[in-house]
């Protein structure tokens, strides 16, 4: 298989310093500040961001190193394959967050609910646009998380991925 390559297009600045007390998604950060700061020569791809409400963020888990197929997730007691999950041990550790823009200014870009570990290597930034996302056609089910929605809001990582 041939071997796949990303350069990072810049780093997150959050209040979260490791994945214990990290909040597992935007929404159990709700209201969280931070900054994704790009690399100059990116500064341009950011020009129009601050027109969108929110973002799609894909960034790496730059604190895994290994991955396992069947994981314990947030929220649960038992094992689930980790493509049924959001947990951070995947075989190519990457994440993704939708989260809120709050300004641009330069090479900085204010982000809010953001659920990234200090200093976490930044992918790619998307518009997140609700008509490109989904459709009428799509039908939701929740699988193993089914009733969960309101624990979602609370949980933060207990340590074990580490």
């Amino acid at each position: 298989m041939k071997e796949i390559v990303f350069r990072s297009i810049g780093f997150a600045h959050t209040p979260w310093k490791s994945r214990k007390g990290t909040p597992i998604s935007p929404r159990s950060a709700r209201g969280t500040r931070g900054v994704i700061e790009i690399f100059p020569e990116f500064e341009e791809c950011l020009h129009d961001v601050d027109g969108f409400s929110h973002i799609s963020v894909i960034f790496n888990f730059h604190l895994s190193d290994t991955y396992k197929c069947k994981v314990v997730p947030y929220m649960d007691t038992v094992e689930r394959g980790v493509f049924a999950t959001h947990a951070p041990r995947r075989p190519n550790q990457i994440g993704l967050s939708v989260v809120r823009v709050v300004g641009v200014d330069g090479c900085r870009l204010e982000i809010e609910d953001v659920d990234m570990i200090d200093g976490t290597p930044i992918l790619d930034i998307k518009p997140y646009f609700s008509a490109f996302e989904s459709g009428e056609d799509i039908k939701l089910k929740y699988g193993w998380l089914e009733g969960k929605e309101k624990q979602s809001e609370e949980t933060k990582d207990e340590g074990q991925f580490e």
